[in-house]
This record gives C-alpha cells, sequence and structure tokens, in this order.
C-alpha cells in the first residue's frame, strides 16, 4: 500500500512540476489611440514606442510595415513560386489575418498537388515576455498556421508546427520595427 501511495504522490509532484501557467486564451486588449493605458505618448498599437521606422499607423491610418527581404534562393526552394513564406502577426496574437489567404491558399494547393512534399510551419515571437511565454505563444501562432492549412485540405500528415520563440530573430534590433519582423510564423518544405 506505501509503495502505491508513493507512485501517486511522485506522478503528481511531476505533473505539477510540467504544468504551465502561461495564458494564451486571453484576448488581449490593444489600445489604438497615441497614448497606451500606461500614459506614455507616442506609442503603437503593436505595444513599442514609435520610432519612424515605417510602423504603426501613419496619417492615412495604414500600416507601414516594410516587407521582409527574401532572398535569390527562395525561385530554386520548393513551394510555390512568386508567394511569400512568412506570416506576420500583431502583437501578443495568434490571428492568422485574412490579408495572408491568397499566401495560405497557394501553398495549401501546392501541398495537396504534391503530396510527397512536408512543410514545417516555425512559430517565432518578439523578444518581449518570458521564455516560456514566448515558446508557447510561437507554438500557438504555427498551431493557427496549420490549421489554416489543414482547413484548405491539405492533409494533417504533410504538416508539423514547432516554435522558436525568441531564439531566431528575424531582425536583432530593439525597436518596434525589427519586433514586427519577428512575430511570425515561417513556412519551411522539407
Amino acid at each position: 500500500m506505501k509503495k502505491h501511495t508513493w507512485l501517486s504522490l511522485m506522478l503528481a509532484v511531476l505533473l505539477t512540476a510540467c504544468s504551465s501557467a502561461v495564458k494564451l486564451d486571453d484576448v488581449p486588449v490593444v489600445d489604438r489611440s497615441a497614448t497606451d493605458t500606461a500614459g506614455r505618448a507616442g506609442q503603437t498599437p503593436g505595444g513599442g514606442a514609435g520610432t519612424g521606422t515605417g510602423v504603426g499607423p501613419g496619417a492615412s491610418g495604414q500600416s507601414r510595415v516594410a516587407p521582409v527581404a527574401v532572398d535569390d534562393s527562395a525561385s530554386r526552394a520548393p513551394g510555390p513560386q512568386n508567394v511569400g513564406r512568412v506570416i506576420l502577426f500583431d502583437y501578443d496574437s495568434f490571428v492568422v489575418k485574412p490579408e495572408y489567404a491568397p499566401v495560405l491558399e497557394a501553398h495549401a494547393n501546392y501541398l495537396k498537388t504534391n503530396n510527397s512534399r512536408r512543410m514545417t510551419i516555425e512559430g517565432h515571437t518578439d523578444e518581449r515576455g518570458g521564455r516560456e511565454y514566448n515558446l508557447a505563444l510561437g507554438q500557438k501562432r504555427s498551431e493557427a498556421v496549420r490549421r489554416s492549412l489543414v482547413l484548405l485540405g491539405v492533409p494533417d500528415n504533410q504538416l508539423e508546427a514547432v516554435s522558436f520563440g525568441e531564439e531566431k530573430p528575424a531582425d536583432p534590433g530593439l525597436d518596434e520595427g525589427a519586433f514586427a519582423k519577428n512575430r511570425r510564423a515561417e513556412l519551411a518544405y522539407r
């Protein structure tokens, strides 16, 4: 009887140690005005100070986020040609924006016609937030893209969703422009 009690106790301790307090189901509140809740003027909706680097709504209300540069080797890479492989996300969000629907449709069509191809969806975050939180958020981003592709008819066995959190930034800068490029999911064929 003691052995059974001891095993139960050890299992409970192990499960408690492996649990996570990261809550991603709460919808973040975003202040879309020029002043955030802490009263700092000049903040962009993404959570960082505006730097004049082309991020945040301009006077016309349109986003001025610069696209991520793609190298020349992308034209020789597997996958649909002339189609982006990066899905950008808003600050503290894992919602795939409607503007990426054509990108996802092109990749879904390619994967459905090339059923031997596999794709890894790599979720990334900017450096704000703790390591565990960022790994969980990166996973939520990659899973959101994976679910979108499955809904477009891609068999689940062709897709793998992984998270790198903040570990592989696209831009090592510490301004909102760099943070915006780092909040992404990358589509990689293997």
